[in-house]
């Protein structure tokens, strides 16, 4: 399935920043078997007076920029047109879940893509004792690796409501959970910490998912936001599959990636520092359309 995706981020400021210094993770990458960039282009205006392109440690592409004047509004555009390859449905090869250490004690790969990053607490992704005990309530003993993924997957679905308005970006997964409410953020954060409690390296994923209109009704443009859901590894034959608590479901021909980390800090959008006065005012934007459909 090949994809046009338009992203719009406008920041507005209450005064004009003295200085300016935005970190932006929102160009997708290739991924082989998975998904091939055809054709993308990130623009931000302002332009910046200092603009550098890399990548992190987990191969997220990076956008550094940096404005020496005054600025009064930021806006970022991406024009992506990707193609989502459908993942590869198999026998589950996984390793039983009590053998999970002995296939993680084989790895001696330390590469950005090593389970062994995704194993301990991260930045945004505590121990949390009530998670981890719903884990093990939810996931049997006899299950293997992948069962278990997806089991927790569901349960916390089942667990938890969506609600936009229950949380920020700053709220972490105790409270999330404790209150059973908020978005996909959240979801994430928290199936992340099960998994881990139950010995399973995960780690978060950022990125785009095409939505469908209720039938009979047009597709909203702009109605469409940045997604998040979870990655998990399965041993050394299965690797890493993703899944979205959120939906409930693993995520699939749907879903397009645009970075990997252990939580939202590794692959937030945009952070950055400004030297200003007063708040600001934001707007987001995101359209998915199949490119037949353009």
């Amino acid at each position: 399935m090949i994809y046009d995706i338009a992203l719009t981020i406008d920041y507005d400021y209450a005064a004009p920043s003295d200085r300016s210094r935005t970190l932006v993770r929102l160009m997708a990458p290739s991924l082989p078997g998975e998904q091939q960039v055809l054709s993308q282009r990130l623009t931000l205006e302002p332009r910046p007076d200092e603009q550098r392109e890399m990548k992190d440690f987990f191969g997220n592409a990076t956008t550094t920029a940096v404005w020496h004047r005054p600025i009064e509004a930021l806006a970022l555009t991406l024009a992506l047109k990707v193609e989502r390859l459908a993942p590869v449905e198999g026998a589950d090869l996984s390793p039983l879940l009590r053998d999970l250490d002995d296939a993680l004690a084989g790895c001696t790969d330390l590469g950005p893509d090593s389970p062994h990053h995704f194993r301990g607490p991260s930045a945004r992704v505590p121990e949390v004792s009530e998670i981890s005990a719903f884990a093990r309530k939810a996931v049997g003993k006899g299950m293997t690796t992948r069962q278990a993924i997806e089991t927790l997957g569901g349960a916390l679905h089942r667990a938890m409501a969506f609600d936009a308005e229950a949380t920020s970006v700053e709220t972490g997964p105790a409270e999330a959970f404790a209150q059973r409410s908020g978005v996909c953020q959240d979801f994430a954060h928290v199936m992340i910490a099960g998994l881990r409690a139950l010995g399973i390296p995960a780690g978060y994923v950022s990125g785009f998912l095409r939505t469908l209109p209720p039938p009979g009704e047009p597709r909203l443009e702009g109605a469409d936001a940045m997604h998040a859901w979870v990655r998990a590894w399965a041993g050394p034959v299965t690797g890493w599959i993703e899944f979205d608590p959120t939906n409930d479901q693993p995520a699939g021909v749907d879903y397009i990636t645009v970075a990997r980390g252990r939580d939202y800090r590794d692959v937030s959008p945009v952070m950055g520092v400004m030297r200003t006065t007063g708040g600001q005012d934001s707007r987001h934007s995101v359209d998915v359309v199949p490119a037949d459909e353009s």
